[in-house]
């Protein structure tokens, strides 16, 4: 065989792959290797173990070359393939949302749990599917926690919301991706302060910032009226009440920046990245206003921060809020804190 042809070969641009992501010092440098030449090759892993010697054009080769540079340079995998998979399902990420991690599908698990739990409580039979669940994603940014709840709960109804206009049109994407943007408003909001004059959107229809794109505030994608029956004590209250609210909130202390991988602290948006000096202040205000927004025995369902544990937990203190409970990550991390409300 000839060395043009070596050159171009799977196996020979794989290890080349992976020997200058090792000495980049990547993290994880051989699946970062292999995913990227998968995104270029648009073929699954068995195909590549299998035909090893299978000649590459050179203009996949070139740009194979370049991503690998890009990766060694610090760009996250995930920006330059443009997508992640989470709870099973493949999620579009870009510069403008978190990256989903493996530890937060622990909050979808927790939530799923409180919700069968509550059901068999209420001397309701299994399985469950959701219908006439009002769920709220507190900081969506991909969508990935909304989607998947969407997923597992095939009759319930999501609100998706995040102070980031951006993070929105990706989360939009993945909805109509995903075959749940009919049962899927977005809203920007700082945590949950701007429900109060609520301004959704449906998933499935044009970008959010379009005036046509704007939902009536009458009606869910279902139809059903907005005010859910709830009595409205001022006008200050949002017509908003629901059954779970979930968050991922931004948990990091801007303190620890440096201490972050270059990939996260270069590649990551900050509003998603920091909660503040200490990387806890958001979740003060965060469960204030989930007491106002959850329906009586609604669940809130956290994920928190690698030390914030300490200083959330204290919050939840209180008589209003039972069954608190927090769940560890694979790595025994206090990773999820949930409770709910009376």
């Amino acid at each position: 065989m000839n060395r043009v042809f070596e050159e171009k070969s799977v196996r020979a641009l794989l290890k080349s792959g992976i020997a200058q992501l090792r000495d980049a010092l990547v993290p994880s440098y051989t699946l970062a290797a292999e995913l990227l030449l998968l995104h270029v090759l648009g073929r699954d892993r068995t195909w590549m173990y299998s035909h090893p010697e299978e000649e590459i054009s050179l203009v996949n080769a070139e740009r194979y070359s370049e991503l690998i540079r890009r990766r060694a340079a610090g760009e996250p995998t995930q920006h330059l393939t443009g997508k992640q998979e989470f709870w099973g399902l493949e999620f579009e990420v870009t510069p403008d949302v978190l990256i989903p991690r493996p530890e937060t599908e622990h909050v979808i698990e927790v939530a799923l749990d409180r919700l069968a739990v509550r059901e068999v409580r209420a001397g309701r039979r299994q399985p469950l599917g959701g219908k006439g669940l009002r769920i709220a994603d507190v900081g969506t940014g991909s969508g990935c926690i909304a989607i998947a709840l969407a997923k597992a709960l095939p009759h319930a109804t999501l609100f998706a919301m995040d102070i980031s206009g951006a993070a929105l049109e990706v989360a939009r994407r993945n909805a109509e991706r995903h075959g749940v943007s009919d049962r899927m408003l977005l809203f920007q909001s700082d945590l949950l302060e701007d429900l109060a004059i609520p301004t959704p959107f449906a998933a499935n229809a044009l970008p959010y910032s379009s005036p046509k794109a704007i939902f009536p505030c009458e009606t869910l994608p279902n139809g059903d009226p907005l005010d859910f029956g709830v009595p409205q004590p001022t006008p200050r209250d949002s017509p908003f009440r629901f059954d779970v609210i979930v968050s991922n909130p931004p948990y990091v202390g801007r303190r620890e920046a440096a201490t972050l991988m270059r990939e996260v602290r270069e590649h990551e948006p900050e509003v998603a990245l920091y909660g503040g000096e200490e990387g806890y202040e958001l979740y003060a205000d965060l469960i204030a206003q989930a007491a106002r927004y959850l329906l009586p025995r609604g669940i809130l369902v956290l994920e928190l921060g690698h030390n914030s544990l300490p200083a959330v937990q204290p919050l939840l203190d209180t008589p209003a809020w039972s069954r608190v409970s927090v769940t560890n990550d694979l790595a025994g991390i206090p990773r999820v804190l949930a409770a709910e409300w009376l």
